[in-house]
């Protein structure tokens, strides 16, 4: 019970960690620093921070693209052919062994 109880609390730690909301950004203005006119005070203006100007990024050739995508796609077939011979495999191994045991117990049964 001890470890169920410690399971639901590190459970429930974990939500609230992941969910709770981010910390909001605050700017911190000096004591010694030069008085802000009332009406930018009023308004907050002089308070935000310029954004600054980002770098373009890199430039993606649409080709590369194109044959990454394919690849991707063909990958994720070979997977998924894979995990149907497998569950295939699964399937019929199974069924087999049923009809075995179902022999062996009719047989035991003398029918």
């Amino acid at each position: 019970m001890a470890k169920v109880r410690g399971l639901l609390l590190v459970g429930l730690l974990g939500v609230l960690l992941l969910c709770a909301p981010p910390a909001q950004a605050m700017v911190v203005v000096p004591a010694g620093a030069a008085t802000v006119p009332a009406q930018a005070a009023a308004s907050g203006e002089s308070l935000l921070i310029a954004p600054r100007q980002v770098q373009p990024g890199p430039v993606i050739d649409p080709a590369q693209t194109d044959a990454a995508n394919a690849a991707k796609t063909r990958n994720k077939l070979i997977a998924g052919g894979v995990a149907v011979v497998l569950l295939a495999i699964v399937f019929f191994g199974r069924r087999s062994r049923a009809k075995k045991r179902k022999k062996s117990k009719d047989q035991a049964a003398g029918k």
